[in-house]
């Protein structure tokens, strides 16, 4: 393996220890509140493993993980948000955060060719496999979008059921995704997630259950 390769992996697995965390101090709260948890510290792990993950996903010329990342950035600085925490951050900081996939967007329509040929036609991912990766991170990252919807309407950040079970669907997709790309920076950082998403759910059900 080569430095390059190496510092690019380093980079990855950085990412996914950032995902991995997040999951695991929230998994840990919620088994001591014996409901399922939406705390602070999971969104700022998110934005973190988000960065790390989508800069991963380009040096990589990975159109799946980049277009999944894309798809929650926003829903996680939402949650901040909601969590009061957005506005105590410095605002020099703020304006980065925000703007970074902006700007970035405007650097992928600026140089659309390269971009198509760096995604679109890399021979290491055929089409297939580009697809498959690609529904995988989309379905993902839906669960953001469906947590985002469901915080919405009650004004609070929650974690609810639906959300772990869309995790669960989406991260067995990209483990699949990962082992035909020979990707150990996905298997080894989605692997970790499901025994944690089949937990909350078992988590929630028994609390829904004392509730009633």
């Amino acid at each position: 393996m080569s430095v390059a390769t190496a510092a690019v992996m380093a980079i990855g697995f950085t990412a996914q220890i950032f995902f991995s965390a997040r999951i695991l101090v929230q998994w840990i709260m919620s088994e001591r509140a014996r409901r399922v948890l939406s705390p602070t510290v999971f969104w700022v792990l998110s934005i973190a493993g988000s960065y790390l993950l989508c800069l991963y996903g380009w040096l990589r010329s990975d159109f799946s993980i980049v277009l999944g990342q894309f798809i929650s950035y926003y829903v996680y600085l939402w949650n901040l948000r909601l969590k009061g925490l957005w506005n105590k951050m410095l605002l020099p900081f703020r304006i980065v955060l925000a703007l970074t996939p902006v700007v970035a967007l405007g650097f992928m329509l600026s140089e659309a060719r390269v971009v198509a040929d760096m995604f679109f036609r890399n021979e290491d991912v055929p089409l297939w496999l580009l697809l498959l990766g690609s529904v995988g991170q989309v379905v993902f990252t839906l669960r953001f979008v469906y947590q985002w919807f469901y915080s919405y309407r009650r004004h609070l950040s929650v974690l609810p059921a639906g959300f772990w079970v869309i995790s669960l669907v989406g991260s067995l997709t990209i483990v699949s995704y990962g082992i035909i790309r020979l990707d150990p920076v996905l298997i080894v950082g989605q692997s970790f997630g499901l025994v944690a998403y089949i937990r909350n759910l078992c988590i929630g059900h028994r609390a829904e259950k004392q509730a009633k």
